[in-house]
């Protein structure tokens, strides 16, 4: 079984691991049942309520909001800048690099590993999205996921409403179009766009 742990995993998170087979399986990178773990929905719970704290206070006491915000991910970089609203499932499972900037609406959804490198752009309304429900249909019903990692590079740039799949990398300096669905790797260093989006060409070497 592949070990695709959480980048950090605090007190809380290590004494859940004991009650709670889903976050074992979660952190192991092994199919989860998220709607009959109490662990995975009281992160989730939580995280969420850490979000709607920040989105409320963001204009009126930015400091705790920020402070708040890497309590949430303790894997954010140095000089990370972000508008509000943003809605993360599981901050202990997302790494973004310095000086990267996140837009509004940001939405992180699952318990993948989502890496975000340097100096990113990230425009508003971009979606991450790390579960695979079941296809079958018997397991599909009994609530069985798979979280897959998802990994973008540095000085990627991407446009408004981007979304990205479950299991996707995405190579450093490439630009995503605006409303481009990302369901494959994308290399580095080109400008690609589309549903499914495809490289259209590569970016001029300055």
């Amino acid at each position: 079984m592949t070990e695709r742990r959480f980048p950090f995993i605090d007190n809380k998170i290590t004494a859940l691991l004991g009650e709670d087979e889903d976050l074992r399986r979660l952190v192991a990178g092994d199919w989860i049942r998220y709607r009959t773990s109490p662990a995975l929905q009281k992160l989730s719970w939580e995280a969420h309520a850490t979000c709607a704290t920040i989105n409320r206070i963001y204009y009126d006491d930015p400091e705790e909001a920020r402070r708040l915000f890497y309590e949430l991910i303790p894997g954010a970089g140095r000089g990370v800048d972000f508008r509000p609203p943003i809605n993360i499932d599981y901050g202990a499972r997302l790494v973004i690099g310095d000086r990267t900037f996140i837009n509004a609406d940001f939405l992180v959804i699952g318990g993948g590993p989502v890496t975000i490198g340097s100096d990113c752009l990230i425009g508003p309304r971009c979606g991450i999205y790390t579960p695979n429900h079941a296809e079958d249909i018997k397991r599909r019903l009994e609530g069985w996921e798979l979280p897959e990692p998802i990994a973008i590079g540095s000085n990627v740039w991407l446009g408004g409403s981007v979304t990205i799949t479950p299991g996707v990398t995405i190579g450093d300096n490439s630009i995503i179009g605006a409303g481009s669905v990302v369901t494959r790797d994308i290399p580095a260093g080109v400008i690609a766009v589309g549903n499914p989006c495809r490289p259209i060409r590569p970016i001029a070497k300055g």
